[in-house]
């Protein structure tokens, strides 16, 4: 059983939205013999790209939820994706944060991190834009030894 998380971009451009998730798609097929359980916290971009992409793979989705208002902080238009999709958790793990801050953000990343074998990382390579992007979410997985698979597609742009 692998199990898999994920942290990347925010606010992608439809075009590179369309290329990480297939690229997303290509790197969770790679991981379902034995099974696949895929960790994120569901946010608009990559993290809910993924959790379709381990839903649809026949995977199990664990939820990791960085505060009691984190789904107030995310954009409504993604409300109805992240409500399915935590319908759609086997398992939500709950942080006791109130805010969803960005050191909120940065505990449920190392939550996750804690679960899983191995991280994807939606990342351009640049600096993270504030404290906890997805920069500082492969830095700690680097530091605490979970090896970082990076997938960012040629052609692919972060946008504003």
């Amino acid at each position: 059983m692998v199990k898999l998380g994920i942290s990347g971009h925010r606010g992608l451009p439809p075009d590179t939205v369309r290329l990480v998730d297939q690229a997303l798609r290509t790197e969770v097929a790679r991981r379902t013999d034995g099974g696949l359980v895929g960790y994120s916290c569901i946010a608009d971009g990559a993290d809910a790209l993924f959790a379709e992409a381990v839903l649809q793979a026949g995977g199990d989705l664990v939820v990791v939820v960085p505060a009691a208002k984190y789904r107030e902080g995310l954009p409504v238009e993604h409300h109805p994706v992240y409500d399915r999709l935590m319908a759609s958790a086997g398992e939500v793990i709950q942080l006791d944060h109130v805010e969803s801050t960005s050191e909120a953000h940065q505990d449920g990343s190392v939550r996750l991190l804690k679960e899983v074998d191995e991280l994807l990382a939606v990342w351009d390579g640049l600096p993270a834009r504030g404290y906890g992007g997805t920069a500082d979410v492969v830095a700690a997985a680097r530091e605490h030894g979970v090896p970082v698979t990076v997938v960012w597609p040629e052609g692919a742009t972060r946008g504003q």
